[in-house]
Protein backbone atom coordinates (compact mmCIF):
# COMPACT_ATOMS: atom_id res chain seq x y z
CA UNK A 1 0.00 0.00 0.00
CA UNK A 2 2.57 2.39 1.34
CA UNK A 3 3.62 3.02 -2.37
CA UNK A 4 7.43 5.02 -2.99
CA UNK A 5 5.71 8.43 -4.23
CA UNK A 6 4.54 8.49 0.00
CA UNK A 7 7.71 6.89 1.09
CA UNK A 8 9.93 9.90 -0.60
CA UNK A 9 7.76 12.48 1.28
CA UNK A 10 7.82 10.77 4.54
CA UNK A 11 11.80 10.42 4.14
CA UNK A 12 11.60 14.66 3.22
CA UNK A 13 9.70 15.32 5.82
CA UNK A 14 11.79 12.97 8.83
CA UNK A 15 14.97 14.50 7.19
CA UNK A 16 13.54 18.14 7.98
CA UNK A 17 12.06 17.08 11.19
CA UNK A 18 15.34 15.69 12.16
CA UNK A 19 17.81 19.16 10.62
CA UNK A 20 15.81 21.12 13.36
CA UNK A 21 16.01 18.71 16.07
CA UNK A 22 19.31 18.20 18.48
CA UNK A 23 20.59 14.94 19.44
CA UNK A 24 19.13 12.75 16.94
CA UNK A 25 21.14 10.15 15.78
CA UNK A 26 20.86 7.85 12.33
CA UNK A 27 18.54 4.99 14.15
CA UNK A 28 16.61 7.55 15.90
CA UNK A 29 15.11 8.77 12.51
CA UNK A 30 15.25 5.40 11.11
CA UNK A 31 12.87 4.00 14.19
CA UNK A 32 10.39 7.84 13.33
CA UNK A 33 10.67 7.04 9.97
CA UNK A 34 8.92 3.34 10.13
CA UNK A 35 7.07 4.62 12.84
CA UNK A 36 5.08 7.23 10.69
CA UNK A 37 4.83 4.51 8.04
CA UNK A 38 2.75 2.49 10.54
CA UNK A 39 0.34 5.40 11.39
CA UNK A 40 -0.14 6.39 7.98
CA UNK A 41 -1.25 2.30 7.44
CA UNK A 42 -3.61 2.84 10.93
CA UNK A 43 -5.06 5.72 8.88
CA UNK A 44 -5.75 3.65 6.12
CA UNK A 45 -7.77 1.57 8.44
CA UNK A 46 -9.36 3.94 10.55
CA UNK A 47 -10.78 5.72 7.13
CA UNK A 48 -12.15 2.03 5.93
CA UNK A 49 -13.87 1.86 8.87
CA UNK A 50 -15.49 5.15 8.68
CA UNK A 51 -17.51 3.51 5.76
CA UNK A 52 -19.29 0.95 8.35
CA UNK A 53 -19.71 3.56 11.02
CA UNK A 54 -21.63 5.67 8.79
CA UNK A 55 -23.82 2.33 7.28
CA UNK A 56 -24.25 1.56 11.17
CA UNK A 57 -25.41 5.13 11.84
CA UNK A 58 -28.06 4.88 9.14
CA UNK A 59 -28.94 1.52 10.16
CA UNK A 60 -29.89 3.05 13.86
CA UNK A 61 -31.84 5.97 12.04
CA UNK A 62 -33.75 3.84 10.67
CA UNK A 63 -34.40 1.71 13.91
CA UNK A 64 -35.30 4.79 15.95
CA UNK A 65 -38.12 5.62 13.07
CA UNK A 66 -39.16 2.48 13.44
CA UNK A 67 -39.84 2.73 17.32
CA UNK A 68 -41.26 5.90 16.75
CA UNK A 69 -44.51 6.23 19.09
CA UNK A 70 -46.44 6.79 16.04
CA UNK A 71 -44.80 5.66 12.74
CA UNK A 72 -45.38 6.47 8.94
CA UNK A 73 -45.94 3.88 6.50
CA UNK A 74 -42.55 4.94 5.19
CA UNK A 75 -40.72 4.78 8.77
CA UNK A 76 -42.07 0.99 8.85
CA UNK A 77 -40.68 0.02 5.32
CA UNK A 78 -37.99 2.33 5.03
CA UNK A 79 -35.35 2.08 1.86
CA UNK A 80 -32.38 -0.22 3.04
CA UNK A 81 -30.57 -0.42 -0.15
CA UNK A 82 -27.41 1.86 1.86
CA UNK A 83 -27.40 -0.58 5.25
CA UNK A 84 -27.70 -3.38 3.02
CA UNK A 85 -24.93 -2.86 1.10
CA UNK A 86 -22.94 -6.30 0.15
CA UNK A 87 -19.08 -3.96 0.41
CA UNK A 88 -19.49 -2.83 3.38
CA UNK A 89 -21.74 -6.22 4.64
CA UNK A 90 -18.34 -8.10 3.17
CA UNK A 91 -15.59 -5.54 4.64
CA UNK A 92 -17.63 -6.04 7.87
CA UNK A 93 -16.86 -9.76 8.25
CA UNK A 94 -13.03 -9.24 6.37
CA UNK A 95 -10.90 -10.94 8.85
CA UNK A 96 -7.68 -8.86 8.05
CA UNK A 97 -9.56 -5.74 8.73
CA UNK A 98 -11.46 -6.82 11.70
CA UNK A 99 -7.90 -8.16 13.52
CA UNK A 100 -6.22 -4.84 12.36
CA UNK A 101 -8.69 -2.98 13.91
CA UNK A 102 -8.75 -5.09 17.47
CA UNK A 103 -4.96 -5.31 17.97
CA UNK A 104 -4.83 -1.49 16.90
CA UNK A 105 -7.66 -0.44 18.96
CA UNK A 106 -9.03 1.84 16.04
CA UNK A 107 -12.32 3.75 17.15
CA UNK A 108 -14.30 6.42 16.12
CA UNK A 109 -16.30 6.16 19.72
CA UNK A 110 -15.26 9.69 20.57
CA UNK A 111 -16.16 11.62 17.31
CA UNK A 112 -19.59 10.58 17.04
CA UNK A 113 -20.51 14.01 15.58
CA UNK A 114 -18.22 13.90 12.39
CA UNK A 115 -20.19 10.46 11.33
CA UNK A 116 -23.19 12.34 11.59
CA UNK A 117 -21.75 15.37 9.72
CA UNK A 118 -20.51 12.68 7.09
CA UNK A 119 -23.88 10.82 6.89
CA UNK A 120 -26.35 13.69 6.37
CA UNK A 121 -23.58 15.29 3.69
CA UNK A 122 -24.16 11.96 1.97
CA UNK A 123 -27.77 11.55 1.72
CA UNK A 124 -28.18 15.18 0.40
CA UNK A 125 -25.95 14.08 -2.66
CA UNK A 126 -27.77 13.55 -5.92
CA UNK A 127 -25.28 10.36 -6.39
CA UNK A 128 -26.74 8.76 -3.30
CA UNK A 129 -30.31 9.50 -4.62
CA UNK A 130 -29.52 7.96 -8.07
CA UNK A 131 -28.19 4.79 -6.36
CA UNK A 132 -31.29 4.71 -3.26
CA UNK A 133 -33.74 4.76 -6.65
CA UNK A 134 -31.82 2.90 -8.66
CA UNK A 135 -34.27 -0.39 -10.09
CA UNK A 136 -31.35 -2.86 -9.59
CA UNK A 137 -29.31 -3.15 -6.97
CA UNK A 138 -26.25 -4.90 -7.33
CA UNK A 139 -22.22 -5.39 -5.93
CA UNK A 140 -20.58 -3.44 -8.52
CA UNK A 141 -23.45 -0.40 -7.66
CA UNK A 142 -22.59 -1.37 -4.04
CA UNK A 143 -19.01 -0.54 -4.24
CA UNK A 144 -19.34 2.33 -6.78
CA UNK A 145 -21.42 4.52 -3.99
CA UNK A 146 -18.25 4.16 -1.72
CA UNK A 147 -15.61 5.02 -3.82
CA UNK A 148 -17.94 7.90 -4.86
CA UNK A 149 -18.57 8.32 -1.12
CA UNK A 150 -14.28 8.48 -0.53
CA UNK A 151 -13.67 10.51 -3.12
CA UNK A 152 -16.87 13.23 -3.28
CA UNK A 153 -17.50 13.63 0.05
CA UNK A 154 -15.00 11.87 3.05
CA UNK A 155 -11.64 13.14 0.75
CA UNK A 156 -13.53 16.78 0.77
CA UNK A 157 -14.39 17.06 3.99
CA UNK A 158 -13.55 20.39 6.10
CA UNK A 159 -14.57 18.28 9.62
CA UNK A 160 -12.92 15.43 8.85
CA UNK A 161 -10.07 16.84 7.94
CA UNK A 162 -9.75 18.79 11.37
CA UNK A 163 -10.66 15.84 13.10
CA UNK A 164 -8.04 13.66 11.61
CA UNK A 165 -5.65 16.83 12.24
CA UNK A 166 -6.45 16.32 16.13
CA UNK A 167 -6.74 12.65 16.01
CA UNK A 168 -3.00 12.58 15.26
CA UNK A 169 0.38 14.64 13.76
CA UNK A 170 1.34 11.53 11.87
CA UNK A 171 -1.93 11.96 9.79
CA UNK A 172 -2.15 15.53 8.71
CA UNK A 173 -0.87 15.54 4.81
CA UNK A 174 -2.07 11.86 4.05
CA UNK A 175 -5.70 11.88 3.74
CA UNK A 176 -5.40 12.39 -0.03
CA UNK A 177 -3.31 9.88 -0.47
CA UNK A 178 -4.61 6.99 1.89
CA UNK A 179 -8.32 7.83 0.39
CA UNK A 180 -6.75 6.76 -3.30
CA UNK A 181 -5.36 3.70 -1.57
CA UNK A 182 -8.94 3.11 0.08
CA UNK A 183 -10.62 3.60 -3.58
CA UNK A 184 -7.87 0.95 -4.60
CA UNK A 185 -9.46 -1.34 -2.49
CA UNK A 186 -12.88 -1.09 -2.81
CA UNK A 187 -12.13 -1.98 -6.41
CA UNK A 188 -10.49 -5.22 -5.69
CA UNK A 189 -12.47 -6.55 -3.20
CA UNK A 190 -14.44 -9.56 -4.81
CA UNK A 191 -17.72 -11.19 -3.49
CA UNK A 192 -16.87 -14.17 -3.95
CA UNK A 193 -13.92 -13.86 -1.61
CA UNK A 194 -16.63 -13.14 1.50
CA UNK A 195 -14.37 -12.73 4.82
CA UNK A 196 -11.22 -14.13 3.27
CA UNK A 197 -11.04 -11.06 1.24
CA UNK A 198 -7.52 -8.87 2.02
CA UNK A 199 -7.00 -5.37 2.54
CA UNK A 200 -3.78 -3.91 1.03
CA UNK A 201 -0.66 -4.58 3.10
CA UNK A 202 1.34 -1.81 4.06
CA UNK A 203 4.00 -2.75 1.60
CA UNK A 204 4.00 -4.21 -1.65
CA UNK A 205 6.77 -6.21 -0.74
CA UNK A 206 9.74 -6.28 1.43
CA UNK A 207 12.30 -4.47 -1.34
CA UNK A 208 10.26 -1.19 -0.83
CA UNK A 209 10.59 -1.68 2.97
CA UNK A 210 14.58 -1.32 2.05
CA UNK A 211 13.94 0.89 -0.23
CA UNK A 212 13.07 2.96 2.24
CA UNK A 213 15.61 2.04 4.83
CA UNK A 214 18.38 2.45 2.25
CA UNK A 215 17.44 5.68 1.12
CA UNK A 216 17.38 7.41 4.64
CA UNK A 217 20.65 6.35 5.20
CA UNK A 218 22.17 7.50 2.41
CA UNK A 219 20.88 10.77 2.96
CA UNK A 220 22.38 10.51 6.40
CA UNK A 221 25.78 9.04 5.80
CA UNK A 222 26.86 11.29 2.92
CA UNK A 223 25.17 14.51 4.25
CA UNK A 224 28.83 16.32 3.49
CA UNK A 225 29.09 15.06 0.20
CA UNK A 226 25.16 16.49 -1.05
CA UNK A 227 25.65 19.97 0.28
CA UNK A 228 29.18 20.43 -1.38
CA UNK A 229 27.18 19.57 -4.62
CA UNK A 230 24.17 21.43 -3.54
CA UNK A 231 26.63 24.02 -2.98
CA UNK A 232 28.60 24.05 -6.25
CA UNK A 233 25.90 24.67 -7.96
CA UNK A 234 23.83 27.20 -6.65
CA UNK A 235 27.02 29.45 -6.88
CA UNK A 236 24.91 33.34 -7.36
CA UNK A 237 22.73 31.90 -4.52
CA UNK A 238 23.56 32.50 -0.54
CA UNK A 239 22.80 28.76 0.62
CA UNK A 240 21.25 30.56 4.02
CA UNK A 241 19.04 32.24 1.70
CA UNK A 242 17.71 29.02 -0.40
CA UNK A 243 14.37 27.77 1.24
CA UNK A 244 15.93 24.49 3.87
CA UNK A 245 12.78 22.50 2.34
CA UNK A 246 14.40 22.66 -1.14
CA UNK A 247 18.01 22.02 0.58
CA UNK A 248 16.58 18.81 2.19
CA UNK A 249 14.41 17.70 -0.69
CA UNK A 250 17.85 18.23 -3.45
CA UNK A 251 19.57 15.90 -0.49
CA UNK A 252 17.25 13.17 -0.45
CA UNK A 253 16.69 13.50 -4.71
CA UNK A 254 20.83 12.92 -4.98
CA UNK A 255 20.91 9.81 -2.46
CA UNK A 256 18.11 8.17 -4.83
CA UNK A 257 20.19 9.57 -8.00
CA UNK A 258 23.52 7.49 -7.17
CA UNK A 259 22.38 4.39 -4.94
CA UNK A 260 19.47 3.28 -6.90
CA UNK A 261 21.06 2.26 -10.23
CA UNK A 262 17.44 0.82 -11.55
CA UNK A 263 15.38 4.01 -10.70
CA UNK A 264 15.63 6.25 -13.90
CA UNK A 265 16.93 9.34 -13.54
CA UNK A 266 13.63 10.93 -15.04
CA UNK A 267 11.28 9.47 -12.19
CA UNK A 268 13.68 10.90 -9.47
CA UNK A 269 13.58 14.00 -10.91
CA UNK A 270 10.28 14.31 -11.16
CA UNK A 271 9.16 13.29 -7.98
CA UNK A 272 11.25 15.33 -5.90
CA UNK A 273 10.04 18.38 -8.11
CA UNK A 274 6.29 17.36 -7.43
CA UNK A 275 7.47 17.22 -3.52
CA UNK A 276 9.05 20.72 -3.56
CA UNK A 277 5.82 21.72 -5.32
CA UNK A 278 3.65 20.53 -2.69
CA UNK A 279 5.86 20.92 0.78
CA UNK A 280 8.08 24.03 -0.57
CA UNK A 281 7.92 27.56 -1.75
CA UNK A 282 5.97 28.47 -4.74
CA UNK A 283 9.18 28.71 -6.53
CA UNK A 284 10.96 25.71 -5.49
CA UNK A 285 10.18 23.33 -8.53
CA UNK A 286 11.44 25.63 -10.91
CA UNK A 287 15.02 26.15 -8.71
CA UNK A 288 15.31 22.47 -7.50
CA UNK A 289 14.50 21.29 -11.22
CA UNK A 290 17.25 23.76 -12.61
CA UNK A 291 19.97 23.00 -9.77
CA UNK A 292 19.38 18.73 -10.05
CA UNK A 293 19.22 19.33 -13.96
CA UNK A 294 23.18 20.82 -13.46
CA UNK A 295 23.89 18.23 -11.10
CA UNK A 296 23.06 15.34 -13.46
CA UNK A 297 24.86 16.97 -16.51
CA UNK A 298 27.90 17.14 -14.43
CA UNK A 299 27.40 13.69 -13.00
CA UNK A 300 26.81 11.97 -16.35
CA UNK A 301 30.06 13.38 -18.04
CA UNK A 302 32.41 12.05 -14.77
CA UNK A 303 30.82 9.20 -15.63
CA UNK A 304 29.07 9.07 -11.79
CA UNK A 305 25.82 8.03 -13.01
CA UNK A 306 25.00 4.59 -13.84
CA UNK A 307 21.52 3.42 -14.09
CA UNK A 308 20.68 0.39 -15.39
CA UNK A 309 17.47 -0.83 -17.22
CA UNK A 310 16.20 -4.14 -16.25
CA UNK A 311 13.74 -6.51 -18.44
CA UNK A 312 9.94 -6.08 -17.37
CA UNK A 313 11.50 -3.86 -14.79
CA UNK A 314 8.43 -1.67 -13.01
CA UNK A 315 8.82 1.99 -12.38
CA UNK A 316 8.84 2.56 -8.47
Amino acid sequence: MINRTLLRIKIVQILYAYYKSDGKSLPQAEKELFHSIEKTYDLYFHLLQLSVEITQFAAQKIEIKRNKLRPTDEDLNPNTRFIDNQFIAQLTKSYSFNDYLKHHKLSWVNDAEIIKILYETIITSDFYNLYMQAPVADYTSDKDIWRKIFKKIILQSEALDESIQDQNIYWTDDVEMVVSFIIKTIKRFDLNNGPTQPVLPMFKDEEDAEYARKLLRNVLTNEIEYRQMIDNHTKNWDLDRIAFMDIVIMQVALAELSHFPTIPVSVTLNEYIEIAKTYSTDKSGTFINGVLDNIVGELKKQNKLTKVVLINDITK
